[in-house]
């Protein structure tokens, strides 16, 4: 029993100290999206889709060689259009981009606007896919053939 008391004292002394330890650790932050990058053929038609369709607003990219294009997305990060693919693939639905806007109908009304035709999820024409939890998207491609989504900001 002798034996047992100085380790049980220990214990006692030392598990608030393990404990105030673990409170001073700094866990490592998550990391934060940066930019997304897209690859394009023609930069200046991609320019003007993503700038006149989104509404977003360029930033000054450091290159200056003619061959980028950066937009912020707010505290979402960057997108940045580089030119150099060779021709427009064809890209899968499940990879695409996903802006949110205040109103779905409004934003029809303007892709209609430019005759950029859309789909729903399950691919019919001029038709929007209500999700479960409520939130109205669409799905149409850029210039370049990549898949993009609007939904509403619900």
């Amino acid at each position: 029993m002798k034996f047992l008391a100085p380790i049980f004292f220990a214990f006692i002394i030392l598990n608030p100290l393990h404990k105030v330890m673990a409170q001073t650790e700094k866990k490592q932050p998550a990391a934060v999206l940066n930019h997304i990058a897209v690859y394009v053929k023609d930069l200046k038609t991609a320019t003007d889709f993503y700038e006149n369709v989104f509404d977003l607003p360029q930033i000054p990219e450091p290159f200056h060689d003619g061959r980028h294009t950066w937009f912020t997305l707010g505290s979402a990060g960057q997108l940045h259009l580089i030119q150099g693919a060779k021709s427009s693939e064809n890209h899968d639905k499940n990879e695409h981009l996903c802006f949110s806007v205040l109103s779905i109908d409004d934003f029809i009304k303007k892709l209609q606007s430019r005759n950029i035709a859309f789909e729903s999820w399950a691919g019919a024409m001029g038709e929007f896919t209500t999700r479960v939890d409520g939130v109205k998207q669409i799905y149409f491609k850029d210039p370049d053939g990549h898949w993009l989504e609007v939904n509403n900001d619900k």
